[in-house]
């Protein structure tokens, strides 16, 4: 068995980054831009009004000539010296306008007054962004805002990598989806809180299905899936129901972790088939398989995005089982004294896990210095 840290570390150069795509604003969220974001428009594309008022040329009075909307009929024609058009803020302002003199300044009717700033309240075509300007640099993450800067300066697509695709495989003839469970059957609690982790992480799910147990099964599914990462829930462990390394060898894969030292969780396993596509095996108790997901698939999706791995540290505060060769990870929470164990951290379970704000990892031997923390997809 590998180590947590070195699978932890191996999991997360494991991935291979998607290759670039353009992509439309609304599906490039949450995606890295793959090349320089420049501006394909000056912002503003014209000499707008940044203030409703009025549009004068030369020294008052001024006599109106017009009005000018945003979005409307642009003024024909040129201003002169003593003439002015009501504006609107962002309107283009006409040819010989020397500034804009807001609606609280002005006084008169038909003709206006005022005292103005020569060039006060226009705003000169690219005068936030000139055409052609390099806005973003490549491997910024396309936020909201992101997205909104990109559609003001004429982007209709981004070129991005690609948030990982994911396919989850939930096997097990005794796991239900629904109702209550009957008598040797168990509601599948894996399956519920892998869409959300694999979305936090940076991943993108591409199907979520459930498999019977047995090899065929799981081979047929393996061999067709082309997503980048699969994870199969269950059948990673040893016993007569998991066959999970069996098809894997059959298919020809390259596995790179086999079991971790870790509790819960150590039936893990990462392979990559011959085709690049990388398995994620998790244990089919729902705490293990939390315990194995953050340890293999979060490092795996964020390292196929080039996202780094955040470290946090903190004092333990509070009695914790310590494995003599194994790592440990330990629902806590944050306190004044530290981070104190809340208990409830059987591998069956995920009551623990629900109360924590990170999972603590407790290293074989551990004798009181500081502990890294884990951090968990927070709550809405």
């Amino acid at each position: 068995m590998l180590s947590w840290p070195a699978a932890r570390d191996l999991a997360a150069c494991a991935a291979r980054p998607p290759a670039p795509a353009d992509l439309p604003l609304s599906r490039a969220l949450g995606c890295r831009l793959a090349a320089p974001l420049r501006a394909l428009v000056a912002v503003p594309g014209v000499d707008v009004a940044a203030m409703d008022g009025y549009a004068v040329a030369g020294a008052p009075p001024w006599r109106l000539t017009g009005r000018v909307l945003a979005g409307g009929v642009p003024y024909e024609g040129a201003l002169r010296a003593g003439e002015a058009v009501e504006i609107a803020t962002g309107a283009p302002v006409p040819q010989g306008a020397e500034s804009v003199l807001p609606y609280e300044r002005a006084s008169g009717t038909g003709w206006v007054s005022g005292e103005i700033e020569t060039g006060r309240h226009v705003r000169r075509r690219g005068e936030d962004i000139a055409q052609g300007a390099v806005v973003l640099g490549a491997g910024t993450v396309v936020t909201p805002v992101v997205a909104g800067l990109a559609a003001a300066l004429g982007h209709d697509l981004l070129t991005v990598r690609p948030r990982p695709s994911v396919a989850v495989l939930v096997t097990g003839d005794e796991v239900v989806d629904r109702g209550l469970p009957g008598p040797g059957r168990v509601r599948d609690a894996i399956g519920p809180f892998l869409p959300g982790l694999i979305d936090w992480a940076g991943g993108l799910l591409a199907s979520h299905d459930r498999l019977p147990d047995g090899a065929e099964p799981l081979r047929a599914a393996l061999s067709s899936l082309k997503q980048d990462v699969v994870v199969v829930c269950g059948a990673s462990s040893r016993g007569p129901a998991d066959h999970l390394r069996g098809v894997l060898a059959g298919l020809g894969a390259e596995v790179l972790v086999d079991g971790v030292a870790v509790r819960p969780g150590h039936p893990q396993v990462l392979a990559r088939l011959p085709g690049g596509t990388l398995v994620v095996g998790l244990p089919g108790n729902p705490f293990a398989a939390l315990a194995a997901a953050v340890t293999l698939l979060v490092p795996v999706l964020r390292g196929a995005r080039g996202a780094e791995v955040r470290r946090e540290r903190g004092a333990l505060a509070g009695a914790v089982r310590v494995h003599e060769r194994d790592t440990r990870l330990v629902p806590v929470v944050r306190s004044g004294r530290g981070v104190v164990p809340v208990g409830h951290d059987g591998p069956g379970s995920l009551w623990g896990a629900a109360l924590a704000e990170a999972l603590a990892v407790v290293p074989p031997g551990w004798s009181g210095e500081h502990v890294e923390l884990i951090e968990l997809p927070p709550g809405g």
